[in-house]
């Protein structure tokens, strides 16, 4: 039986492993600036949350409690801007990693079709085609792909790795053409709520859907926005038809997000304050990691929104990977991101405030 791992390309990760350790052999300890994983504590008030839906017997339901959908329900249209968002407009998932791994699968798709995703991008997009054996193709422009075979086109925006924006003019041309050519859009947003020098829009805003979600989905987590990447809390909101296909999939499929969970999300969803005092602490992070990578030699790439610098020092990533490990300082090599990466380095600002002030003395 063939594994199918075989399927798969090498775990990025696991490349990085040498480097941590060099990083981690430092006299002040590892600034680990790699994953981006959060490191800020989970807001009281999702804690008391989770802790008051602890007793939680039963089992949960795939598209979640009336409450959880009407606050989903709620967010989308307040923050979003899709006025016309209800309960059938949204699913919540068990993460958005799985979502984005497994979603070709629950899809249908299979050897004779396509995945889009762009150059620079999330691995996960190319996992989630290899897992089905669809074929997975790279775009600079997705309206400039030949539309023959093309069943999933990957949208990211702001992008991970890069941080940049597309702007709404450039949303609506997309959906148009993809409309057009009856090829499915899902809009990885998970960034949404984290723009510095541009305001980041939804795929599902009226003003560039027109009001209506078909063939769009748009997919959010809380990981980043509310500190909740222990939790795998996420959900993914737009046309009723696919989001009523995945429903049915993942009720066989026992996809469900835990009660405690739901409830968690609910609390997340329904309060802004602790959103804009995390935007505050990776802001104040943000500039004082650009301006010290700058002083070292550095050049900053897009990186106007999101949770990471794209950065360069015109040297092989793996280059600039050691440079910096040499100094206790642990980047992503840009070629994780596809071989447009390969001159970059991704710079994660979600260490905490000592660890980043030890980075920017070493810099200097």
């Amino acid at each position: 039986m063939a594994a199918v791992s075989d399927r798969l390309p090498a775990f990025p990760w696991d490349k990085l492993e040498p480097y941590k350790k060099t990083a981690a052999a430092h006299a002040d300890g590892i600034v680990d600036l790699s994953v981006g994983t959060p490191v800020d504590p989970v807001p009281q008030l999702i804690q008391r949350a989770l802790i008051e839906a602890a007793d939680s017997p039963g089992y949960p339901t795939v598209w979640g409690t009336v409450a959880l959908r009407d606050a989903i329900t709620g967010w989308v249209r307040g923050r979003l801007g899709a006025s016309a968002a209800e309960h059938r407009n949204v699913l919540p998932v068990v993460g958005s990693k799985e979502l984005v791994a497994w979603l070709p699968t629950q899809l249908g798709l299979g050897a004779a079709d396509k995945v889009a995703y762009p150059r620079l991008a999330y691995p996960t997009y190319e996992v989630g085609a290899r897992l089905c054996g669809a074929e997975a193709v790279v775009y600079d422009d997705p309206t400039e792909l030949d539309p023959a075979g093309v069943k999933l086109l990957w949208l990211n925006s702001p992008s991970n790795p890069t941080g940049k924006v597309l702007p709404k003019e450039e949303l609506i041309r997309i959906v148009a053409w993809a409309r057009e050519h009856g090829i499915l859009i899902f809009s990885d947003e998970c960034y949404l709520e984290l723009g510095w020098e541009a305001e980041p829009v939804s795929v599902l805003h009226d003003e560039v859907c027109g009001g209506s979600y078909e063939g769009i989905v748009a997919v959010h987590s809380l990981s980043k926005r509310s500190n909740l990447a222990g939790y795998r809390a996420a959900f993914i909101a737009g046309d009723t038809d696919v989001l009523g296909e995945l429903l049915e999939i993942r009720k066989h499929g026992g996809m469900m997000t835990p009660a405690p969970v739901q409830a968690a999300t609910v609390a997340a969803l329904g309060d802004d304050h602790h959103v804009e005092e995390q935007r505050e602490r990776y802001a104040a992070r943000r500039a004082a990691l650009r301006a010290a990578l700058e002083a070292h030699g550095f050049r900053v790439e897009h990186s106007e929104a999101s949770l990471y610098l794209w950065v360069t020092r015109d040297e092989p990533c793996w280059e600039t990977v050691a440079h910096l490990a040499d100094l206790g300082i642990l980047v992503a090599p840009g070629d994780f991101y596809g071989e447009a990466g390969a001159r970059f380095v991704r710079v994660a600002f979600t260490a905490t405030d000592e660890r980043v002030e030890a980075a920017v003395k070493r810099l200097g």
